[in-house]
């Protein structure tokens, strides 16, 4: 097992990452009050276990899925919490995945202005990401994360224990961001490519989600409130994956961040940003997990709704992509071209796929 130390000016969190880790450091939780949010999928995979480790401890199940991410299941928890006793010095464990981590996350920030977190990822893309670095938020009306603050948890276990029962396409969805994160460090970059037919493996994926973790920690401590624009890097692909995710939704948050780095390695190959072997590499990379990047109808749709982006500045979209090994860059661009773009790479991707 490895640590990871992220420090910032407000907080410091443990990331506890490898095999075991749960089974070490998750009982020590156990002289604490506790209060466990968790979703329907998890419990009924893990909520006996859970009982064996905490005991009868309060706890709020919430709907599986993105649609529980709204301010009405907040404040069922925050009722919840309410109602269990929990006071400032309890500790809230957010138990599950990305959505899980989330709600719990903001609900542990509003709930008697901060109680103690602890996140305990259980998908690989809430471990490689959404766990570390405080972001917490729900969506309303249609825009996503428009509800958050910056709340780190105190202490945040990572164990691949939890995605031997995960479904390949809960794998995919985390190698979404892990290949996010090759796009902006150049020592993952070069293992992925290197370990291109050994994504699924359990030893892999342990070794490189330490990897994205570090990398992320590093970004944080720089940037922990996104001001200073280092952390805004982290959003590659994001900016088209989320409007793409909101309008049409069948897929799950990571295929479309993976999506949505196609698009724009497409765009910023139009602009003589991103070309050459990198280019080809990176559209290798995105292809060993997505197999074929879809088409959508009315794809330029998704240009209004990417228009709510918080990233944005004014009237300009803004885009994170690839520049080189190790380097990505801002690109603004304005919504009418961002558009036109958009349709451009849908229709060639219909013609190619047909």
């Amino acid at each position: 097992m490895k640590d990871v130390t992220l420090k910032t000016a407000t907080a410091e969190s443990v990331i506890r990452c490898g095999a075991g880790a749960f089974e070490a450091y998750a009982p020590k939780l156990n002289s604490r009050q506790l209060f466990i949010i968790t979703d329907g999928t998890v419990n009924k995979l893990y909520g006996t276990h859970l009982s064996s480790v905490f005991g009868e401890r309060p706890k709020y199940v919430i709907p599986a899925g993105e649609k529980s991410k709204n301010p009405r299941v907040l404040m069922a928890i925050l009722k919840s919490m309410l109602e269990a006793g929990v006071r400032r010095n309890s500790t809230v464990i957010a138990f599950g995945g990305g959505v899980v981590g989330d709600i719990a996350g903001l609900a542990a920030a509003l709930y008697m202005r901060g109680v103690r977190l602890v996140q305990i990822p259980t998908t690989l893309l809430a471990q490689v990401d959404s766990s570390v670095g405080g972001k917490t938020a729900v969506d309303m009306d249609g825009v996503k994360n428009v509800i958050g603050t910056f709340y780190q948890p105190e202490e945040v276990i990572v164990d691949p224990v939890f995605l031997n029962t995960l479904p390949k396409r809960e794998i995919r969805c985390g190698l979404g961001e892990v290949i996010k994160y090759g796009a902006l460090n150049a020592e993952i970059y070069k293992k992925l490519l290197k370990n291109i037919k050994k994504f699924t493996r359990a030893a892999f994926l342990e070794d490189i989600t330490y990897d994205c973790i570090r990398h992320k920690a590093t970004v944080v401590q720089e940037d922990e409130h996104d001001l200073s624009g280092a952390r805004k890097a982290l959003n590659l692909g994001h900016t088209t994956g989320h409007a793409l995710e909101l309008l049409y939704g069948k897929r799950s948050h990571g295929e479309y961040v993976l999506i949505g780095a196609y698009y724009e390695l497409q765009i910023a190959r139009n602009f003589g940003i991103c070309v050459g072997q990198y280019a080809e590499n990176l559209e290798k990379l995105i292809l060993s997990v997505l197999k074929k990047v879809p088409s959508f109808d009315v794809i330029e749709n998704a240009a209004s709704v990417a228009a709510h982006d918080k990233k944005n500045d004014n009237e300009l979209i803004s885009l994170i992509v690839p520049k080189r090994e190790g380097q990505s860059v801002e690109m603004k661009i304005e919504y009418g071209k961002y558009e036109q773009y958009l349709k451009e790479i849908s229709d060639n991707l219909r013609n190619k796929n047909d």
